[in-house]
Formats: C-alpha cells, sequence, structure tokens
C-alpha cells in the first residue's frame, strides 16, 4: 500500500517537475553559474555533475544574515530542523531529514567533530565567526564516512587566505547584554597561504527552563566564549601542498538545576595536517592526519561531587587517491580512526578504533551521471560492517535534471549508549539504514526548483528514553533511563525548495512534509514535526541590503510515547546591511519581532523579541 507521504510526495513532485519545464524556453538553455561542492563526493565537483541532494550557505549569505550561531543558520535551510535546552551555549540537536543528530556526519575542514561519549557534535561550542561557508548533503553517506552518516553530512570550512592581505573585523551588541568582536586576516605570499581568526563572545542570556521544570531557576542563563582558528599551505611544487588547519573554542554557559548555581564548560579543539600531492597527471594523493577533541564538564554547585567531566579524542588517519580514467574518476580510501573516552564517570574509560577501506568509482556519458560506492569498516566494539550505494542522474536540458539514488548506512552506539552506568548497555547493537531517494532540480540562474522525495528505512533503531521501558538487572537498574534497540523506524518525506530572482529582488521558499517515526510502536519521533517551512525576501537598494524571513513549524513530540506535545510555531525575523563604503558596513538584526512564546525543548525557553547590531570592516 503506498503511504500518504508518498501518494503526496508524487504528486507535488510531478507537479514542480511541470512547473520546471514550463519556464520560459530562452531560461531553459540558460546556463547558471556552478558552484562548487567537495563534501558529496570527497573532491571538488561541479553541483551539477553531484547526484546527491546538497545545499550551500555561502560566505556571503552568512555574512548577510547576521546569524548569532551556525544552528540558527542552518534552521533556515530545508531538511534541517533544531532543537535546543535555552538559549545560545545550550545543547542543541540538529535533526536532518527527521534523522537525530547523532545520525548525521559533521566536519570541520575533514576532521569530524562528534563527541564519542554522546555521538553527537556540539553545536553550542562552534563559533560562527570562524566559518566561510556551509556544505549540507542529505542522505546517506556511509559510504563515504563510514558510521553515523544516515541522515547525511554537514561540513563547515573555516576561512582560507589567497590573494594581497586582507583585514576584516567586527564588533557588535544587542539584547541581554549580547556583546561579540571578532577579526581575521588572511592572504598569500609567493606560494604560501594562511589565514587566522580570533574572536570573543558573551551574553547574560535568559533562563534557560520555564515554570513546570523540575530545574527551573529564574535567574540569566548566560555564556562566554573565546574562539581562535586557522590555515596554513605551502606550495612546494605545481601539484604539491602541505598543509595544517585548527580550530579552538572555549565555551562556558550557565544552565538551570533548580536552587543550585550550576554551569557548563567545553572546549572544542581540532587539529589536522594533511599533504596534497599530484602524483602522476591521472593521480591525485591526499594524505591527512586529524585529532578532534571535544573536553566537556558540569557543576551543580553541591560540593567536590557535583563537578563532572568527560574528555573524548577522536584521532584519524585518511590516504585518499583519486585517479582519472577518462572523465571518470575512481576514488580510493583508506582510514583508521581512534575514538576515546576519559573523565569523572569511569565506566566510560574505554577506547575503540576502526580500520576502513573504500571505493567509490563516477562516470558522466553526455546528460547521464553515474556513481558506485562500496565500503567496509572493521571497529574494535562491535565488528564488520558493509555499506553500498548507487546513483543515476539525466540532465533534460542545461538548467534541468533528474537523480534517484539507493544507499545503506549505519550508526555505531555511543560510548554514552554503550556504558553509561544507569543508562547504557553493552548489548546494544549499530542501527542500519537503507534508503532510496528520487530528485528533480531546475536551474536557470534566475529561478530554481527543486523536489526530492526519500525513503529511509531504519532498523535497530536506538531511541533514548526515561522510564526505562526494559527490565531492570543485577548490573543496571536504569535509574537514568536506558539507550535501547527497536525493531524498525521510517524516515520518510519530500523536501521542496524554491528561489527566484527578480531585478533586486530575490525571493526563496523551502518546505518539508515529512513522518518520521518508530515503525514498532507507530509514534512520532521525538521533537520532529511533520511539516515545516522558511520563506524569505532580499532586497538590494545600492549600499543597502535588506530581507525578511518566515520559520514555520508544526507541533512536534517531546516524548517518544507522543504524550507530551509542543506546539506549532511561525518566528518573523528581520536583517539588513548597510555599506558606508565598499570596505566600512553596519548590519542590524531583529529576532522573533512579534515576541513569539514557543518551545524547542518542553519546559525550556528560547529567546523572545531581540535585536543585535554591529559595525563590520572588510565584509563584502
Amino acid at each position: 500500500m503506498t503511504s500518504p507521504v508518498a501518494s503526496q510526495a508524487a504528486q507535488t513532485a510531478l507537479a514542480s517537475l511541470a512547473l520546471a519545464f514550463a519556464a520560459p524556453a530562452a531560461y531553459a538553455q540558460a546556463t547558471a553559474i556552478d558552484t562548487v561542492i567537495v563534501t558529496a563526493t570527497r573532491t571538488p565537483t561541479l553541483a551539477s555533475e553531484v547526484i546527491s541532494d546538497t545545499v550551500t550557505i555561502s560566505a556571503e549569505e552568512i555574512a548577510n544574515s547576521g546569524a548569532g550561531s551556525v544552528t540558527e543558520l542552518l534552521q533556515r535551510q530545508r531538511g534541517i530542523e533544531v532543537s535546543r535546552n535555552g538559549g545560545p551555549g545550550t545543547t542543541s540537536n540538529v535533526f536532518i531529514r527527521g534523522a537525530n543528530g547523532n545520525q548525521s556526519v559533521v566536519l570541520v575542514d575533514g576532521v569530524r567533530i562528534a563527541s564519542a561519549s554522546t555521538g553527537s557534535a556540539s553545536w553550542n561550542g562552534i563559533p560562527l565567526s570562524s566559518i566561510d561557508r556551509i556544505e549540507i548533503v542529505y542522505g546517506p553517506l556511509s559510504t563515504l564516512y563510514g558510521a553515523d552518516a544516515i541522515g547525511g553530512v554537514i561540513q563547515l570550512f573555516t576561512k582560507k587566505g589567497s590573494g594581497a592581505p586582507a583585514i576584516s573585523a567586527s564588533v557588535g551588541g544587542g539584547s541581554d547584554r549580547t556583546y561579540q568582536a571578532d577579526a581575521a586576516v588572511a592572504g598569500s605570499a609567493d606560494r604560501f597561504n594562511y589565514s587566522f581568526s580570533v574572536a570573543k563572545e558573551r551574553s547574560d542570556g535568559f533562563s534557560a527552563t520555564r515554570k513546570g521544570s523540575s530545574s527551573f531557576d529564574p535567574d540569566d542563563d548566560g555564556y562566554s566564549r573565546k574562539s581562535a582558528a586557522g590555515q596554513v599551505s605551502y606550495q612546494l611544487a605545481p601539484g604539491h601542498e602541505l598543509g595544517a588547519m585548527f580550530l579552538y573554542a572555549d565555551t562556558d554557559a550557565d544552565y538551570d538545576s533548580a536552587s543550585f548555581a550550576s554551569y557548563s564548560t567545553q572546549v572544542l579543539s581540532n587539529v589536522g595536517i594533511y599533504s596534497r600531492n599530484q602524483i602522476l597527471p591521472y593521480w591525485t594523493s591526499l594524505v591527512q592526519a586529524s585529532q578532534a577533541r571535544d573536553k566537556s564538564g558540569s557543576f551543580y554547585g553541591v560540593g567536590e561531587y557535583g563537578f563532572s567531566q568527560i574528555d573524548t579524542k577522536t584521532t584519524t588517519f585518511t590516504w585518499q587517491n583519486d585517479i582519472r580514467i577518462g572523465t571518470d574518476n575512481l576514488q580510493l580510501l583508506g582510514e583508521y580512526r581512534k575514538e576515546e573516552v576519559e573523565g569523572s564517570t569511569s565506566a566510560l574509560n574505554r577506547d575503540r578504533n576502526t580500520k576502513s577501506v573504500a571505493a567509490t568509482y563516477s562516470a558522466k556519458r553526455g546528460a547521464h551521471l553515474f556513481n558506485v560506492g562500496a565500503r567496509h569498516d572493521d571497529n574494535s566494539a562491535y565488528g564488520n560492517k558493509n555499506t553500498g550505494s548507487v546513483g543515476y542522474g539525466y540532465r533534460f536540458t542545461s538548467a534541468l535534471r533528474a537523480e534517484a539514488s539507493y544507499g545503506t548506512s549505519f550508526r555505531a552506539p555511543s560510548f554514552n549508549e554503550l556504558y553509561y552506568p544507569g543508562y547504557g548497555s553493552p548489548t546494544n547493537k549499530p542501527e542500519k539504514g537503507r534508503n532510496a531517494e528520487a530528485g528533480v532540480h531546475y536551474d536557470d540562474g534566475t529561478t530554481q526548483l527543486g523536489a526530492v522525495y526519500y525513503h529511509n528505512k531504519l532498523e535497530n533503531l536506538l531511541l533514548n528514553t526515561s522510564p526505562c521501558p526494559l527490565p531492570s538487572t543485577p548490573e543496571n537498574d536504569y535509574q537514568y533511563g536506558c539507550a535501547y534497540n527497536v525493531n524498525k523506524a521510517l524516515l520518510e518525506g519530500l523536501s521542496l525548495s524554491a528561489e527566484h530572482q527578480l531585478g533586486s529582488l530575490l525571493l526563496k521558499a523551502n518546505a518539508d512534509f515529512q513522518d518520521p517515526k518508530d515503525e514498532t510502536t507507530g509514534k512520532r519521533l521525538q521533537r520532529r514535526a511533520k511539516r515545516h517551512a522558511n520563506f524569505a525576501a532580499e532586497y538590494d537598494l545600492g549600499p543597502v541590503h535588506t530581507g525578511a524571513e518566515l520559520q514555520l513549524s508544526s507541533t512536534r513530540f517531546d516524548d517518544a510515547a507522543n504524550r507530551n506535545t509542543l506546539p506549532g510555531y511561525g518566528v518573523v525575523n528581520l536583517y539588513a546591511t548597510y555599506h558606508f563604503t565598499p570596505e566600512w558596513s553596519a548590519l542590524v538584526r531583529w529576532n522573533n519581532i512579534a515576541d513569539k512564546q514557543y518551545e524547542l525543548a518542553r519546559y525550556y525557553q528560547t529567546a523572545g523579541s531581540n535585536v543585535f547590531a554591529a559595525i563590520r570592516y572588510g565584509f563584502k
């Protein structure tokens, strides 16, 4: 029987396809400016030759948005939902196509940043000021990136230097006694490229919880963060480059814990070195070594036993080879990754390693695109996992194309889900996914339309719930709830997007219709809406760039049993940039202008109406 979502998806996709064919003939033959995407294939590839469903957030879009955090920026994108336990600096979760935060891979300059203890990226610790652009690739990518790439991959790229030395800086402030300042320098000299940035931000914030929560405390919960990032590279000879990059962020954030003064600490530090070499005219080799650390602690005001800390470290060695065979590309990959946890909870003090080999083959024949891939991961804790993918794309015209793909994926249980006392179980198995999707895209350089239907079936889904439905054992009483495998889950939906440039006016919209559910119980997955959408209008008037956006979401459930409802919401934001000179500009952003009261997590507050303004130098 065809599901309602599938039926609706098919009808809407056909309608979008008809609209694309109905575009003016002159537009149909136009060629749009082609974006280069790295994440979808692990090598720079024109967007028109990528079969995966992707979104790129450019440096210009980040600068014009005035967004205060990475999650605030991501929340505008199609297929993305966010939950957060309070204001900036508090724990956040990013859902891609209904997949949980630990079911997606997050990279910074190719370095995976997830905490081994939670399995999720620490979004609250990533400084947006260091980020140059963001790539989002939807769908399973375990063939390329191994464990956890079920919902997709998000890669953040820090700023890279080129050309004459350039300096940029900004300083700003706003509601809740929020202050931010950052500075960067980038450029190149002879064969040496460099880029360095530093930033400091703080805010008094607002109470993270609201009345009704057992942790409610009416005081303000603020945060402070200092960060730095950098990249350097040196060209030894044509086709031979050595490079290094780093990202460091130190965040302190208050949170509510009844009447106790409580705060969290987090230090994120990534470092990587690489050698990219053109071994032969048709063979490029990339060798990279990297290490990502996530050092998280919490203090909850009850003496020496009120402090806990977990330090996770992920060390990765990668050798990637891209071999050109005519116009085709064969990619061979070998990878070793070691995850280590050390902290106050001794049961988590463990390590595991994964040895991986993978191969992908991409081909282009006229209007036809093909790719196929396979990967083998051998993990010291949960054994061997094999994944594969196949994709096909066809260009009807230079503006209109269609794609279809199928891929398998898996997620490794986190250290918490396996070993945390009173919660984890060593018998938990990896999740497994099987995704099929089809999409159609139209882009003539003025109008963009897209529709993608996906059907991602999961087995052994790991649910985190309290109270725990499992019976207590002598070894584990599950006093903190538990993580446990359920039989089946389904992430199914339709993702729509549209964009049109009308002179100086840019109109953008996206909408998602999805049904992420636990098929064992028939319940919807926690904190995920069936419908969410974003609409935006931006207008350029000489030196002034203005914009307005509307974010919409239908109801969600805060628990696996679907007893506690989070009402739907709509939020309107305004933003504007004025360039006094080509180098100097002012930014103003007014969030939640109607002072909408809503929740992204039950009993946790979100920001009311708030304003931020900044003076910037060097931002284009």
